[in-house]
């Protein structure tokens, strides 16, 4: 009931699950739309809020949400850019998946194999073998 739904605080967790849900679920618009309305509600996005909401987004959005991440307050670790990186390599992104790679070794975030196939994979898509 709406009374019920009113009494429910909407906090992080409850945002990331719904956000990692929409995910699964091949829903990028809806998981996006929850995160804005998350900072609108001021419930403090945190680094598992915006890898959630970075894997479920299509590369463009994908891409500018994680610069919003590098810009704010939530730190960028190993598993923002690889979900970055994957968004990238989805839609054969490979020279922003490589950009991508820079900003992370820059960082010193860890790279680790995902990050090296997410990237080989992107160069092959893309056409770029022998970067790959």
């Amino acid at each position: 009931t709406e009374m019920a739904r009113s009494e429910v605080e909407l906090g992080t967790i409850t945002f990331n699950a719904v956000i990692s849900a929409c995910r699964n679920g091949a829903e990028w618009e809806k998981a996006l739309e929850l995160f804005a309305v998350m900072v609108q509600r001021q419930a403090e996005p945190d680094s598992v809020s915006y890898c959630t909401t970075i894997g479920a987004c299509q590369w463009e959005r994908a891409v500018g949400l994680f610069v919003a991440m590098e810009q704010g307050k939530v730190e960028c670790n190993t598993i923002a850019f690889n979900a970055a990186i994957s968004a990238c390599e989805k839609a054969s992104e490979w020279q922003n998946a490589l950009k991508l790679l820079s900003s992370m070794i820059l960082s010193k975030a860890e790279v680790d194999n995902i990050t090296f196939n997410a990237l080989i994979s992107a160069c092959e898509k893309g056409g770029e073998r022998e970067k790959a």
